[in-house]
């Protein structure tokens, strides 16, 4: 192929992209899918010559990237098209599971099945029971908290398939932790069962923090917060998360009975919640 022909091919490529231009607001996405795979099946064969002067030409950049990530935007686009869901019923749905999971919590603290036919016998058998006891009534408070920073953190009015997934995510985290405080009720001579448990913790936070991010960029917040209240959100999650890296790091080197440190968690949000509404009063 000769220089003449390469620029007649440029030149009718250009006056098309010009086309496009004028009319593009007209289409809608089926027609533009459509003209990209036309001009990707006309010109894929092209020499390398022609294919460096269309991304030299700032006019096309922009066309020719839409047609090489053609695929990955439309995974994009799926994962961000909002969705036909009530928010009031993944609300509902997030209740009735943080509702379970403090149930099953109280049903993980199984009486030992011995024979008791003395006040000692029971006594020594109820004082058995009073770590696992300390560690449900932990995991309580930390699933409560949850749920009061989900109700008065996370208000949206509209979802797309990414959000409820992140929801998802940080349901399935809080549905753990009956599980990993059994766990320290049965292995509380193993340290690696606190490191369970302080991980589901972690993960729980982390998921919520994605959640809230995604869901203030993508303004489906009922209330748009200012960016006062998103830095308050943010300082609350991370001071928590602090927290529970630092239990675990005292469970490790010091003692198994700083979990009970994780009863601080609503004394930390009550005093920072406190001090935020006291400076913006």
């Amino acid at each position: 192929m000769n220089d003449d022909e390469i620029e007649e091919k440029y030149a009718k490529l250009i006056k098309i992209k010009e086309h496009i231009d004028a009319i593009k607001e007209d289409w809608d996405e089926e027609t533009q899918e459509e003209l990209r795979q036309f001009l990707h099946e006309k010109y894929s064969k092209d020499t390398p010559q022609i294919k460096e002067n269309l991304l030299l030409n700032s006019n096309m950049k922009g066309f020719s990237q839409d047609t090489s990530n053609n695929f990955l935007d439309r995974i994009k686009n799926a994962f961000e098209r909002d969705v036909s869901i009530d928010p009031g019923r993944l609300l509902g749905l997030s209740d009735g599971i943080f509702g379970m999971v403090m149930t099953l919590l109280v049903f993980g603290i199984a009486v030992p099945e011995l024979s008791v036919y003395t006040y000692d016998n029971f006594l020594a058998t109820f004082l058995s029971l009073l770590p696992t006891i300390g560690v449900t009534i932990v995991s309580f408070v930390i699933i409560s908290s949850f749920w009061i920073y989900h109700h008065e953190y996370v208000k949206i009015k509209n979802l797309n398939i990414l959000y409820l997934w992140l929801n998802i995510l940080f349901l399935i985290c809080i549905s753990f932790i009956p599980f990993t405080t059994s766990l320290i009720g049965t292995y509380a001579e193993f340290f690696a069962s606190e490191v369970v448990f302080g991980i589901n913790i972690l993960l729980a936070i982390i998921a919520f923090l994605l959640m809230y991010i995604y869901a203030t960029k993508k303004d489906f917040m009922e209330v748009k917060p200012t960016k006062k209240e998103k830095n308050h959100v943010l300082l609350t999650l991370g001071s928590i998360m602090g927290l529970t890296i630092i239990v675990n790091l005292l469970d490790f080197n010091v003692s198994s009975n700083f979990i009970y440190l994780f009863l601080l968690i609503p004394v930390v949000s009550t005093i920072l919640d406190t001090w935020y509404h006291y400076k913006n009063s």
